[in-house]
C-alpha cells in the first residue's frame, strides 16, 4: 500500500473518530445543561457554589426524615438526581456494569467521604464501599464516634472500571457533574477524599492526573468551593500498607477537631 493511500486512510479514520467524539461530547453537554452548567465543569468558578446551610436542622435517626423540612428537601433532591441520571450511558463504563453505585448515607451528613470508583462487590450490590476496603472504612467511621448511616459515601465515578483499573479522564468528565450535584444538595461541612484519584479530582476536577502524590498531600486541608477537604489514604491502600493506618487516624482526628470548630462557630452544642 502506497504512502499516500495510507495517509488518506489515516485521515479518514481520524475524521471518523472525531465525529464520534463530537457526538459523545454533545450528549454530555446536554446532560450538563440539565444540571445548570453553562460550560464544561473544569473550572470551579463556572460551577454553582455549594450553599452553606448553617446552623443545620438535624434529622432524627429514630424517625422518618419528614420531621425536618431541610432534610426532606435534601432527600427528595437526591432521589430526583438519581432519577435524572437514570440508566446513564454517558461513558463506556456503562457497558460493563451490573449496578450503578449512586452513593448512600444521610442527606443531612456533616461529613462526606468520596472515593474513586466502585469495585467488584460494590458493582454487584449497587452500594459504595461494601467490600473489604468498605469494612475498613466503616470501622474507621465508627472509631470516629460516628455511624456509617450518619455520613454520606460516594465516588468520583459511579460505575466499576474493568479489572478495577483507575477511572479514565473521559469517564470522570462524564460523571463529575453528578458528584458535584450531590455535594451541592448535601452541603457537608467537611469532605474526606479517599486516595489519589478522589483527591486530585476535587483539587482539579475532571483533568488528567499528572504527577501527584497522596503521601505528600494527605493531611493538608484544601477547599472544594467553600467546603474544607481533608485528603487521606484510600482504605484499599491501607489494607496493603497497614503501617500507614496511624497517618489516616491522625487525619481523622483533624477532621473531628475541624468539625467541632465549625459546629461551635455555628452555635451548635457539642
Amino acid at each position: 500500500m502506497g504512502r499516500a493511500v495510507r495517509e488518506r486512510l489515516r485521515e479518514k479514520r481520524s475524521g471518523g473518530e472525531q465525529l464520534v467524539m463530537k457526538k459523545q461530547l454533545a450528549t454530555v453537554l446536554d446532560y450538563y445543561r440539565e444540571f445548570g452548567f453553562d460550560a464544561l465543569p473544569f473550572r470551579l468558578e463556572k460551577r454553582r457554589a455549594v450553599p452553606v446551610l448553617s446552623p443545620r436542622e438535624p434529622c432524627d435517626e429514630a424517625t422518618p426524615a419528614g420531621n425536618s423540612d431541610a432534610c426532606t428537601g435534601r432527600d427528595a433532591a437526591l432521589l430526583a438526581l438519581r432519577g435524572k441520571i437514570g440508566d446513564c450511558t454517558l461513558c463506556k463504563l456503562s457497558g460493563g456494569r451490573t449496578h450503578m453505585v449512586f452513593g448512600e448515607g444521610s442527606p443531612d451528613a456533616d461529613i462526606m467521604f468520596i472515593g474513586e470508583a466502585p469495585g467488584r462487590e460494590e458493582d454487584a450490590q449497587g452500594r459504595p464501599f461494601v467490600g473489604d476496603a468498605g469494612q475498613l472504612l466503616s470501622s474507621m467511621i465508627e472509631k470516629m464516634g460516628l455511624k456509617r448511616s450518619g455520613v454520606y459515601i460516594a465516588n468520583i465515578v459511579k460505575c466499576r472500571p474493568p479489572d478495577n483499573r483507575d477511572p479514565e479522564a473521559d469517564e470522570m468528565v462524564a460523571c463529575f457533574p453528578f458528584l458535584n450535584e450531590q455535594i451541592r444538595i448535601i452541603a457537608p461541612r467537611i469532605i474526606v477524599s479517599l486516595g489519589r484519584i478522589a483527591t486530585y479530582n476535587l483539587m482539579k476536577p475532571a483533568q488528567p492526573i499528572t504527577k501527584f502524590s497522596i503521601m505528600r498531600e494527605r493531611g493538608k486541608w484544601f477547599q472544594y468551593q467553600d467546603v474544607p477537604v481533608m485528603p487521606t489514604f484510600h482504605p484499599a491502600y491501607l489494607m496493603r500498607n497497614r503501617k500507614d493506618k496511624w497517618l489516616t487516624w491522625s487525619d481523622m482526628q483533624a477532621v473531628l477537631a475541624r468539625l467541632d470548630e465549625l459546629k461551635t462557630k455555628d452555635g451548635i452544642a457539642r
